[in-house]
């Protein structure tokens, strides 16, 4: 991917990126140290170390995640691997509002069509016409994204200035 059309980019400081998975695994060991070291019942033994096995599975994810970044471009919202998340035409709104059902430290991008499921642990995901992006994401990097998506969709609705 060329970088010289990355408008602002968001990724996941070194620290926020340890302190997120290291709190996955820190609850996956306490799931696992209170199945091993109390007389449970096979089901709850059996349940307790799923739950456990569950957590860390998402550490793993996360781990992953947020190796990556988020780059806006004048097309859209994409990965850093070039998967498109939000085109910028199919935006309908963003919301960062205290009572908006966004991430931590992030915000919502309201499409004006549904898209496929996708999610990217800490970082960004979808679910029907709704994209959040942020998590363990720094929150003046969200924020900038944020309102240069706003003005990129004020930009786009405003009609053509006739001379």
């Amino acid at each position: 991917m060329p970088q010289d059309d990355i408008l602002i980019s968001v990724s996941v400081s070194p620290f926020r990126r340890w302190f997120g998975v290291g709190a996955l695994v820190g609850f996956a060991g306490i799931v696992f140290y209170f199945a091993l070291s109390q007389p449970l019942a096979p089901g709850w033994l059996a349940f307790l170390v799923l739950f456990g096995g569950l957590a860390l599975w998402l550490a793993e994810r996360m781990w992953r995640a947020t190796g990556g970044r988020l780059e806006l471009t004048a097309e859209g919202l994409r990965t850093d691997d070039g998967r498109l998340i939000a085109p910028i035409e199919a935006i309908a709104a963003v919301e960062r509002g205290a009572f908006s059902f966004k991430p931590s430290n992030g915000f919502l991008i309201v499409m004006r069509r549904t898209g496929p499921r996708g999610w990217s642990p800490g970082l960004w995901w979808r679910l029907g016409r709704r994209i959040g992006v942020g998590g363990v994401t720094s929150a003046a990097q969200t924020k900038a994204m944020a309102q240069m998506i706003e003005a990129m969709i004020l930009d786009r609705d405003q009609p053509a200035a006739e001379e």
